[in-house]
């Protein structure tokens, strides 16, 4: 029998190390400053020691999270990236998600392997609309959010205003922590409630910057001296709110009824770590996941986790394909045998890796709620369920029907296996979304254009392959399942004209308008027609 006389210590032990963890995604619509919170906060976090000049692209550095090269020329982010680092005796799993928002699956599953997220909003522009649709995703898990008011630094809106249309349009309680003093060239710092003081504005850019100046006490007479002109207004505006507005509970932050609301200036370093020190003190440890079977706890002793992202040639030196993996339990240790569910075969994981952005270093121990990398050679996909001897299959992973098609055929005639080879492997990463009728002709499906662009750059760059695309009248997409398999060959023989196989092998209706999708699931009534899939499952009706 195996001995168990030590399971109490290594139990503990796991214990410890997942409240020492904080795994969480930054969420916001394009330019509102992502990207800029992303690498103050590893500047903050000691992970670097001078941010990218994120604006400046004229400059040899890019921001750290922005490692493509079509990231680096155009300023953007459309790949999420992951980065690893200590804070006040905490490790941080920090995930920067694409801002774009052609690229919304990709965000959707990132925002499945953490357990809260930052929301930055611009404070000129307000919610915007790829803001809501984030938050959206963030509510179906209910996963607790911070927010960060960036850019008060210019001129912008109240933020009394700003609260309200939060409130309002997202459908979220919001509970100030700090509060502005002017904005723009006449902002002074912040005002933090809860610890009744007042940090002066300095300006910092790349470098982390010194002590900030701290004026404690609303009624410190240093405040009329420095302040003359804004001080008594300030003072009503935040006795007016705090009568006003609801205190930070929290429960409800953890319930994902409530966000902490922080303000500051991205670029210049202020407000940042206050968002940091609230990750830390506020943001949940790593949780429950649900499994097909049960509920999984963080600490339990077996290892299991998932494949939430694939990315093909982060180092275009080795082609290497890495798959992205969250840990739902138990540790890894280099050389750990673990069960793959869905090929149902023993998968030996020797050497994972931790990362900062396209940096990486083996991994010699990780916990629930860090992120690792796996080597891949085809065997792992998006959804895919590594455990240590339980049949687990960890849930809510999907893939959305495609909105946009083209059809893709080399240049260079000769090139074709080259091209099948990179489209099969970019379509597996989940950069689009890739169909190959029963003519061989491959078609590419995505949520947004610029996702065309990418794959295109891409092949070109990484595969060597110029290709032609060429518009395809084709409306939208359906999975397709089966209640037997003469329906089946019936149904495969009567539309072939419109069938074609997905990545991984599933039957595939592309419906060339909205009438003849209508037409045909009246005709085959017993046939599903999903606009979901998930990792072989079917997931919901179309």
């Amino acid at each position: 029998m195996p001995d168990t006389s030590n399971q109490p210590e290594i139990m503990q032990r796991l214990a410890k190390k997942v409240a020492e963890r904080r795994t969480f995604a930054i969420i916001s619509h394009p330019d509102a400053g992502k990207t800029t919170l992303t690498e103050k906060l590893l500047l903050y976090g000691g992970a670097i020691q001078e941010a990218g000049a994120v604006k400046a692209r004229r400059a040899t550095r890019h921001a750290t999270s922005d490692w493509l090269e079509i990231e680096k020329q155009r300023g953007i982010s459309v790949s999420s990236s992951v980065m690893q680092f200590e804070y006040a005796d905490t490790t941080i799993n920090l995930l920067d998600t694409p801002g774009h928002e052609d690229f919304s699956e990709d965000t959707y599953r990132v925002l499945t392997a953490v357990d809260a997220a930052v929301m930055v909003i611009d404070a000129a522009k307000g919610v915007e609309a790829q803001t809501i649709k984030l938050l959206a995703v963030c509510r179906l898990r209910n996963t607790p959010i911070i927010t960060f008011v960036n850019k008060f630094d210019r001129e912008v809106r109240g933020p009394l205003d700003i609260l309200q249309e939060v409130e309002e349009t997202l459908k979220i309680d919001c509970a100030p922590v700090t509060w502005p003093i002017g904005m723009g060239k006449s902002f002074r710092g912040v005002y933090d409630l809860q610890r009744d003081h007042l940090v002066k504005f300095t300006s910092g850019k790349e470098k982390q910057g010194t002590d900030q100046q701290v004026i404690e006490g609303l009624d410190n007479p240093l405040l009329d001296t420095l302040y003359p002109d804004e001080i008594e207004t300030f003072r009503e505006e935040v006795e007016l709110l705090r009568e006003a507005s609801d205190p930070f509970d929290l429960e409800m932050f953890l319930a994902g009824m409530q966000t902490p609301v922080f303000f500051g200036s991205g670029i210049n370093n202020f407000g940042v770590q206050e968002v940091l020190d609230a990750l830390v003190g506020w943001a949940p440890q790593p949780q429950l996941r649900a499994a097909l079977s049960r509920e999984v706890a963080p600490a339990e002793k077996p290892f299991s986790g998932f494949v939430f992202k694939i990315q093909a040639n982060m180092d275009p030196k080795h082609r290497d394909r890495i798959a992205f993996f969250r840990i739902c339990s138990g540790e890894y240790k280099p050389g750990i045998k673990t069960r793959h569910l869905r090929l149902d075969r023993e998968l030996r994981i020797g050497n994972a890796l931790t990362f900062m952005a396209n940096t990486r270093v083996a991994s010699e121990e990780a916990y629930a709620g860090d992120i690792i990398g796996i080597h891949n050679h085809g065997q792992l996909q998006i959804g895919d369920t590594l455990s240590e001897g339980e049949n687990l299959t960890f849930t809510g992973i999907p893939y959305f029907a495609p909105e946009l098609f083209l059809a893709a055929r080399p240049e260079d005639p000769f090139k074709a296996k080259q091209l099948a080879k990179g489209l099969k492997q970019l379509g597996e990463e989940g950069a689009v979304q890739v169909f190959t009728n029963d003519l061989g002709r491959m078609l590419l499906g995505a949520v947004g254009r610029l996702q065309f662009e990418i794959v295109a750059h891409r092949l070109s760059a990484e595969y060597g392959v110029e290709a032609k695309y060429e518009p395809v009248e084709i409306h939208t997409a359906r999975w397709l399942s089966f209640p037997d398999e003469i329906t089946r060959h019936d149904f495969q023989k009567r539309e072939l004209a419109s069938m074609a196989l997905d990545v991984d092998g599933n039957p595939v209706f592309l419906a060339n308008s909205k009438y003849k999708l209508s037409l045909t699931q009246e005709k085959w009534n017993t046939v599903g027609f999903h606009a979901t899939r998930e990792h072989g499952q079917v997931l919901s009706q179309g």
